[in-house]
């Protein structure tokens, strides 16, 4: 079997299990399980051996016209570079680790079988924007993802987060898809083709005409899709669904698309400088921001959404500089870590019975209950941070070295201002990552309190995909080396000052981060022992229980009171998950250590809120459009309406008059014409008379 007719059987095979699963469903449920895991291992199998086939080598290409357009002609295309083919490995291995997952974490869940399904449908749609090479084929596969992303999001549509995180993630992402669409055909009216080889010719060729409009408008498409500022504000809230769906979106779908869509496009951005500088300001921007605001989230979920974020925007950094090769690597890299960091969260959620990261850190031993969670999350905490000899290590540094060579003129790819840009946002945003990974763990592994729930050991389908992920976390930094042919030729290695920043800065976040923790711990522990002597005080007229217990509070316990009661009030702890099934004994209340505060302080309420953008984009444009709604609903029901009703009372005024007229009495009929016959006598004599006087 030849390889391109293999790559067409990758996104046709998890698509035939989606339309499978819907049909029987309902009627056969004991297939729902084989038709989700099966179809989507074959696709991740075949994408494995497309990858081994290609070798690395030259791109492999074919192309079949699907209709003509009297235009520019439409085709069904493939595009197999090693780009693609890595990328396709890694959807197809995510995809299938999270249809396994979810055999366990939603196997009680009513609506799994068209949970499943959506799932396959969303995997396919990923699998035909990395192998295709037409882009109106691609951006077929581009909204299909939106459309599932809007269905899986608004999974427990019972809940009003659920439904109103479906659709702020459909708007925002449409939003940037109408300039997004604009661009394409704008795009392909230069280059006269939607293939890409022939757009990437007529680039190389200096064929485009408004490099940089079209380079803006493809960008706004790609900042809503890869949730990148200012288009970024849906992707915390899409949290709302279920946790496997959040580690296929953030790690293999969706978010990847748009980084992906950019890399394999990058000489259409190279061609204007302008648009390099507007992107490295976007990365930059995204970096610092998602990073400051994840160190401020309570629920576990949405610090992972905003790390995300800021990984993402390293791999933009990583294409304003010109480098494809760091922001691919990163996208496997990360997309392994991530997968591993959301569904270790689903364990950590199912055992604690709370998102709340202030609630965990009031449980003890919740690490003992769940160890394989334990030890799977710390290896993906390290990736993420950046530590090595793991996989994030090696991929954030091919980042960091490309903006470096770019800063320093050894690549004129890009403007100097735009590897700056993205180096120095990069250093600080390695330090802010490796604060907020510290912080995580500390306050979901390192609580004090009553003792965590036991529900005994968790399914081998949920802890052997976490132990499966773990490999590629710990070891796929190292295959950049062997893999290099994959990634056009390039060594990604680390330089030793980019390794000296980004790890040093790393380092400084880890040892910060637990210093202040201590800190938080100790003072809250002050404030329960005085808690404690405040509930136990004797009544008035029984004696002391001992000689301290009249003793004045000191005022650093008081303050310290203070602030962790301040704390607790202001912590978004939110109730038991739709997707929790156990029961789990309430969590007593009380003061949390949380070393995002003091490393935030003032800022914390703001990057809590994510800086507000929701309340601005709702002053700047959710406002007036509801305002130019309510003007228009006047209008067309005060004016326009009243018009349609004076049209039809018109009408209806004159049948009530003729209706009154028609009596049923010939006699008054008679009556009525003989006196119309007299008048009309009357004046015609009139007007003969009136004549015949002039």
């Amino acid at each position: 079997m030849s390889t391109t007719t293999l790559a067409v059987l990758v996104p046709v095979l998890p698509f035939l299990g989606a339309v499978a699963g819907l049909l029987l469903g309902r009627t056969a449920p004991g297939f729902v399980r084989p038709l989700a895991i099966l179809p989507t291992l074959g696709a991740a199998v075949l994408a494995v051996f497309v990858a081994v086939r290609q070798g690395g080598g030259p791109p492999i290409e074919t192309a079949t016209e699907l209709t003509p357009t009297g235009s520019v002609p439409i085709d069904l295309s493939l595009y197999l570079d090693g780009f693609a083919v890595l990328v396709a490995v890694l959807v197809g291995v995510v995809a299938t680790c999270v249809q396994l997952y979810s055999t366990a974490y939603l196997r009680d869940d009513p609506r799994y079988p068209s949970y499943a399904a959506l799932v396959s449908l969303f995997t396919s749609a990923m699998l035909v924007v990395v192998y295709s090479g037409d882009l109106m084929v691609l951006l077929v596969g581009w909204e299909v993802m939106g459309i599932c992303s809007y269905f899986l999001v608004g999974h427990y549509w019972e809940t009003e987060a659920a439904r109103s995180a479906s659709l702020k993630a459909f708007l925002v992402t449409k939003l940037g898809d109408v300039p997004f669409l604009i661009g394409l055909f704008a795009l392909a009216t230069d280059a006269d083709s939607f293939q890409i080889t022939k757009i990437l010719g007529t680039v190389a060729s200096g064929g485009l005409h408004h490099p940089t409009l079209i380079a803006l408008l493809l960008l706004a498409g790609v900042a809503g899709k890869s949730a990148q500022f200012p288009l970024h504000t849906w992707l915390p809230d899409a949290m709302a669904g279920p946790t496997p769906v959040s580690a296929l979106i953030h790690a293999a779908t969706m978010v990847a698309a748009g980084i992906y869509f950019i890399a394999r496009l990058l000489p259409v951005f190279e061609a204007s400088r302008a648009a390099l500088v507007v992107m490295a300001v976007m990365a930059a921007v995204t970096m610092i921001g998602s990073a400051l605001a994840a160190l401020a989230q309570d629920d576990i979920k949405r610090v992972l959404a905003y790390s995300t974020i800021g990984q993402l925007g390293y791999m933009t950094g990583a294409l304003a500089v010109g480098d494809r090769a760091a922001a691919v690597f990163h996208l496997l890299s990360h997309g392994a870590f991530k997968a591993l960091l959301f569904l270790g969260a689903g364990v950590i959620i199912h055992a604690a019975g709370t998102n709340s990261l202030a609630a965990m850190s009031r449980m003890d031993g919740l690490a003992k209950r769940i160890p394989d969670a334990f030890w799977t999350m710390t290896i993906a905490l390290l990736a993420l941070a950046a530590i090595p000899p793991f996989a994030g290590f090696f991929s954030k540094e091919a980042v960091l070295v490309a903006a470096e060579q770019t800063a320093t003129g050894h690549s004129d790819t890009a403007p100097g201002a735009a590897g700056w840009l993205v180096l120095v946002a990069g250093v600080l945003t390695a330090l802010l990552t490796a604060a907020y990974a510290t912080r995580l763990w500390l306050m979901a592994f390192r609580g004090r309190g009553a003792a965590a729930p036991d529900h005994g050991k968790e399914p081998v389908a949920m802890t052997g995909v976490l132990w499966l992920l773990a490999i590629p976390t710990v070891g796929f930094g190292l295959a950049a080396g062997p893999l290099a042919d994959w990634f056009g030729g390039r060594e990604l290695t680390p330089t030793v000052a980019t390794s000296v920043l980004g790890t040093g800065a790393a380092l400084i976040g880890v040892v910060l981060t637990y210093g202040l923790w201590q800190r938080a711990a100790a003072k809250a522990a002050a404030t329960a022992a005085v808690t404690a002597r405040a509930t136990s005080a004797p009544t008035p007229g029984t004696a002391p229980a001992g000689p301290a217990a009249g003793a004045p509070v000191p005022a650093s316990v008081a303050a310290a009171e203070s602030a962790a009661l301040a704390a607790v009030e202001s912590a978004a702890e939110t109730p038991e998950v739709a997707e929790v099934t156990h029961e789990h004994p309430v969590v007593p209340a009380g003061p949390a250590p949380d070393p995002g505060r003091a490393l935030l302080g003032p800022l914390h309420r703001h990057a809590a809120d994510g800086f507000h953008l929701d309340a601005v984009y709702s002053r700047l444009f959710v406002r007036p459009v509801r305002a130019a709604a309510t003007l228009v609903r006047f209008l067309d029901r005060e004016v326009v309406d009243t018009y349609v009703r004076g049209a039809g009372a018109g009408p209806r005024l004159l049948g009530a008059l003729v209706r009154r007229a028609q009596t049923g009495n010939v006699q008054s009929y008679l009556s009525a014409l003989l006196a119309g016959a007299v008048v009309l006598a009357i004046a015609t004599a009139v007007l003969a008379n009136v004549n015949a006087g002039s």
